[in-house]
């Protein structure tokens, strides 16, 4: 910019008027009101221009006009360079530097598939072009991958930092299901071995690690199909030696942002994000058959901190959100919590299991968790708490509010003995926290069990908090509010009638009745 300061400072306008500039000087300059040696002084009225003659006059008109078109000839013809009388050109963004003087960077470079190859017509496989075009993303140090209108067949690939992969509008990446063009990866520490099977377990799709400032966003949601029909066939003929791999999976990663796309149909858990930091999902759509799709859960956070997941549908064949962190001794071992997460505005069905869960893998301890906003419907459970003897850690300040629950078998949920195991090397000593769990403004209808939380001798369930809860039943049942070790408290008005276990108080949080009988148990399982 300072080169085209420069070239307008010494435009030809300004040349041009130069002329016109040094004859008025040198007018001036002889003119007798200027005085001359020894010369006598003549009181005559200055004229300006009239005691100019008319030859003189011609000269300056003829430079004037010479001037104006050679302005109007350098401005017609500049290119690449500011012109007069234009907007001047945007300028790139400012980076702000250490000494805050700040630099000039250039914009990221944004890709088309397209170019490096790449092909939409369902049939053709993309993965090369993929590779390419995030090969050269690194290269540059960032960028913007546009995924255009088309079918997009691929092998798994990873993402790389500073990226922003970018679906359009009739965007549809495909997973190829040949099992053999998907790479095997190490378990996961926390996990001890492949989650379905020792050993090696596939990878995702679309996979990122170690990275920052990633984005999966699209126009008018872009499509990642996992094609996961295959997989879920052969898992269940037993015929797959290793765990199936996530659709998407970034690990050990930092401000994600996952926005306005659809996620459908993967292998496993569809969206795993794994041991993660400062990680936003919006305004996303996940989906997968409510029956027959085996272990398709709809977003894992899974050893993550500050997470939010907000504005989004789900609808698939496992829990619809849970939040993990590890599994028994290898979840301790590697001591990496699940913590502050919100979870806002979201629907969610879930036929076959939960709307939210917590667990059961969550021996890195999970708290800080938000649930709010949410509408579950047509589900097996609303929202859970599940664990067991060898997970260890705990499951702390959790608040559920403003949950609708729509036709659901059991409402709320607490189970301490989900008793799945990695192996034998878990420790049943190593016995869960299970504290400081509220449940406030639950409304909703069609629901055959409203609560059962389950403590145990060894995991009891303490300070739960009911405020504001009315669940209208499948039938008039007795004992829908289930019990058993639970220590708590009941607030106002909660419909239907609470479990003897926990204390009573009034809207003003007056002690109404103090329960003696937390070690109780009214759990039903018959219906």
């Amino acid at each position: 910019m300072g080169e085209t300061g420069v070239a307008v400072a010494s435009s030809p306008r300004a040349a041009a008027s130069s002329p016109r500039a040094a004859a008025s000087s040198a007018s001036v300059a002889s003119s007798p009101r200027a005085g001359g040696v020894g010369g006598r002084h003549h009181h005559r009225r200055w004229g300006g221009a009239a005691a100019i003659s008319p030859s003189y006059r011609a000269v300056l008109l003829a430079l004037w006009l010479v001037g104006f078109a050679l302005v109007f000839l350098w401005q017609s013809t500049s290119v690449g360079r500011a012109r007069l009388y234009t907007r001047p050109p945007l300028l790139p963004k400012r980076a702000p530097s250490a000494q805050g003087m700040g630099q000039w960077v250039a914009a990221p470079p944004v890709y088309d598939l397209r170019e490096f190859g790449g092909v939409g017509d369902g049939r053709t496989l993309n993965t090369e072009a993929f590779v390419a075009a995030v090969a050269s993303i690194a290269e540059r140090g960032g960028g913007r991958l546009v995924v255009p209108a088309g079918r997009w067949l691929t092998a798994p690939f990873n993402l790389t930092s500073r990226m922003t992969l970018f679906l359009a509008a009739g965007a549809e990446i495909l997973g190829v299901q040949d099992e053999r063009y998907w790479p095997l990866m190490s378990p996961l520490p926390s996990y001890g071995y492949g989650r379905e099977h020792r050993g090696p377990r596939y990878g995702s799709l679309i996979h990122g690690q170690d990275l920052k400032d990633v984005t999966i966003t699209g126009g008018q949601n872009g499509t990642i199909n996992g094609q996961g029909q295959s997989w879920w066939s052969k898992f269940r003929k037993k015929v797959l030696n290793h765990t199936r791999g996530p659709l998407v999976q970034l690990m050990r990663s930092s401000n994600i942002t996952i926005s306005n796309i659809t996620l459908r149909d993967s292998p496993f858990w569809t969206l795993h994000i794994y041991d993660c930091k400062d990680v936003t999902i919006s305004d996303t759509t996940i989906l997968a058959p409510i029956v027959g799709a085996p272990n398709t859960d709809g977003i894992d956070p899974d050893s993550c901190e500050n997470v939010v997941i907000k504005n989004c549908y789900i609808s698939v064949g496992d829990d619809g959100i849970a939040i993990k962190s590890g599994w028994d001794q290898y979840g301790i071992a590697y001591g990496r919590p699940s913590t502050n997460i919100i979870i806002h505005n979201v629907t969610i069905r879930s036929m076959v299991s939960a709307g939210v869960s917590i667990g059961s893998e969550m021996s890195g301890g999970v708290s800080n968790v938000l649930v709010e906003n949410v509408h579950i419907w047509d589900s097996r459970r609303g929202v859970r708490i599940k664990t067991a003897p060898g997970r260890g850690a705990y499951v702390s300040n959790i608040t559920y509010r403003n949950i609708t629950l729509e036709h659901i078998r059991v409402g709320i949920v607490i189970k301490t003995d989900y008793n799945e195991h990695p192996d034998e090397g878990f420790d049943p000593k190593a016995v869960p926290i299970i504290e400081n769990i509220s449940y406030s403004s639950i409304h909703g209808h069609g629901v055959r069990v409203p609560v059962r939380i389950q403590g145990s001798a060894e995991i009891p369930v303490k300070n739960v908090t009911f405020h504001d809860m009315s669940v209208g039943l499948v039938d008039r049942k007795n004992h829908v509010f289930q019990c058993s070790f639970v220590q708590g408290q009941v607030i106002g008005y909660v419909f239907p009638v609470p479990c003897k276990n926990l204390d009573l108080y009034n809207e003003r949080r007056e002690l109404v009745k103090q329960s003696a009988l937390q070690n109780i148990s009214d759990i039903d399982y018959s219906f």
